[in-house]
């Protein structure tokens, strides 16, 4: 297991979800994922904010759902950048939207909460002391996090201005969003990670991946461009039977897709989040067998 200590420009480095009950929602959670929690808020804030750990690493946060926030709760993609307000500003000049303003998290960082064009929302992360989610693809913890949208020539030219993301074609129909450069800074503390990729019969640029890139297909109408999340997990079946035992709804039955076996599911207050295995003799599946994304 690898504890990372900050990401470079471009990566997607934590999540939280905002929750009507937070309390509630670490139950869930610690129940599903075994995470421990810690509220990292000053007494006398407002609410709370629960940082997860696993491993005794911070993996994700559960919060109070904010005053006029939506009320369905959802889970949160922040990227990391060298400053929130210079990419607040690309954001804008990508044809994008900057709902709320560049601020400071005390002593944590400063951030934005920002949205592309096709209205799907993000988060961008200056780090300060907190230096985003130290554990990462290990089971319970942050796999990937995903873009579906109706707009996908759209999207790779706004996350391509904002954060010089390109594309890598996958044997379905979602592609993976690449960084440049992000396969040299992994090898800093995983050499041999490009070589792995390469004998796992990974696509050209793979081991660059930062992100996925789904479309959203007809039979989504209604389901609007969003980010979300899917976690590691060591048996899909296992968590979807936990989940529903803990009050969350499975969406998607778990199913097979190249290298995965996969599960939709969403927790007792409408979060919506994937549960990924990964199974290395599920590489030649067909992707027609089906697919599992968090809509």
């Amino acid at each position: 297991m690898l504890e990372r200590d900050g990401y470079i420009a471009g990566v997607p480095c934590w999540i939280d979800t905002a929750q009507a009950d937070p309390e509630a929602a670490v139950a869930f959670y610690g129940g599903l994922f075994g995470w421990q929690f810690e509220d990292a808020m000053p007494p006398g804030s407002p609410g709370p904010y629960f940082i997860a750990r696993l491993h005794g690493g911070d993996v994700a946060a559960i919060t109070g759902r904010p005053e006029g926030a939506p009320p369905e709760a959802r889970w949160n993609t922040y990227v990391w950048v060298d400053s929130a307000d210079d990419a607040a500003a690309r954001v804008r000049a990508a044809g994008g939207t900057v709902p709320m303003e560049p601020f400071d998290v005390m002593s944590a960082g400063r951030m934005a909460v920002c949205a592309d064009p096709d209205g799907a929302e993000f988060r961008v992360w200056q780090a300060g002391e907190h230096r985003g989610a130290r554990i990462v693809n290990e089971p319970g913890t942050l796999n990937f996090n995903s873009l579906s949208t109706r707009d996908v020539s759209g999207a790779i030219a706004f996350y391509g201005a904002v954060f010089g993301w390109g594309t890598v074609d996958m044997p379905s129909d979602s592609r993976m969003w690449a960084l440049p450069g992000y396969a040299e800074f992994l090898e800093q503390s995983d050499p041999g990670h490009r070589e792995r990729m390469a004998e796992a019969g990974a696509p050209d640029g793979f081991a660059d991946a930062v992100a996925i890139l789904s479309p959203l297909g007809d039979d989504q109408i209604g389901v609007a461009s969003h980010w979300s999340v899917t976690f590691a997990v060591e048996d899909a079946d296992a968590t979807a039977r936990r989940a529903d035992g803990l009050g969350g709804h499975v969406v998607v039955p778990p199913i097979d897709a190249p290298w995965v076996r996969t599960t939709v599911i969403t927790d007792p207050q409408g979060a919506t989040f994937v549960a990924s295995q990964f199974v290395p003799g599920n590489r030649d599946v067909s992707a027609q067998t089906g697919s599992a994304t968090a809509a």
